[in-house]
């Protein structure tokens, strides 16, 4: 019987844009290296007109080579679980996390510089947790629960414990997830069904099992083609034909 396609296909670019991601943050560090370039004023401060231009820029700005290193390995997993899960709303849930998680970093943070992609990593890890809940399907489920095995310990980080943490930006980050996750939550893969667990199934209609009597004994149908059947005719009619030979006295 057919079974409906997985709604979960891996291609290339399940690793190709969360790889692109880490590349660019990594190439801005790099520059800042290289060139001897702090970009730390353009992350995201709080309350001021001028700091509002972090919202897009922070999530590329790492104050280390520890900083970046830290956030490179969650940002490649847990986008990269986006892109294989979750891949129509994959752009929407980056493009609008960094946007907002960054507004709402902006609108209750300390006066300081709020920088990295920490914010973004919380968006990813909220939203993939909560929208495997809310899906109700095994397979995201179990995602949720490897994703809170893995990363489980950055809840704390959402909250003030290290002066040197942009806990706004994490709680901001998580809030995002949550938020995405709640919009979205219609947008859930539906588990697979046999054909025959559809609605409008008709056991009376299903090709195999007509195959099959009331007791489960093997049926052999005729087979419901005309091209077939016209052709058996025609045999039928030359088998009938009687042939009369005679020997040829030249």
């Amino acid at each position: 019987m057919k079974k409906q396609d997985s709604p979960f296909t891996f291609s290339i670019d399940t690793l190709l844009y969360p790889l692109l991601f880490v590349l660019l943050i990594w190439l801005v560090f790099a520059i800042e290296i290289r060139f001897g370039y702090r970009f730390n004023k353009y992350g995201v401060y709080p309350q001021t007109i001028k700091g509002l231009r972090g919202v897009l820029f922070s999530p590329f700005i790492h104050s280390g080579i520890k900083h970046l290193y830290s956030n490179t390995i969650p940002l490649f997993v847990l986008s990269a679980a986006l892109f294989y899960f979750y891949r129509p709303l994959a752009f929407k849930v980056i493009i609008y996390g960094i946007l907002l998680s960054g507004f709402l970093t902006w609108l209750i943070g300390r006066p300081s510089y709020h920088i990295g992609a920490s914010g973004v990593i919380y968006v990813l890890f909220s939203f993939n947790f909560f929208k495997g809940i809310f899906a109700k399907h095994y397979q995201l489920i179990a995602v949720s629960l490897v994703v809170v095995f893995l990363y489980g310990s950055m809840f704390m980080y959402a909250f003030p414990i290290d002066e040197q943490i942009s806990w706004e930006g994490h709680t901001a980050g998580l809030l995002t997830g949550f938020i995405f996750a709640v919009i979205f939550r219609k947008a859930i893969m539906k588990p697979k069904r046999y054909i025959w667990e559809e609605p409008n199934y008709n056991e009376e209609e299903d090709e195999f099992l007509k195959h099959f009597d009331e007791n489960g004994n093997f049926i052999e149908l005729p087979p419901e083609n005309e091209w077939f059947t016209e052709t058996q005719e025609i045999s039928k009619e030359i088998s009938e034909i009687n042939y009369i030979f005679k020997e040829n006295k030249e």
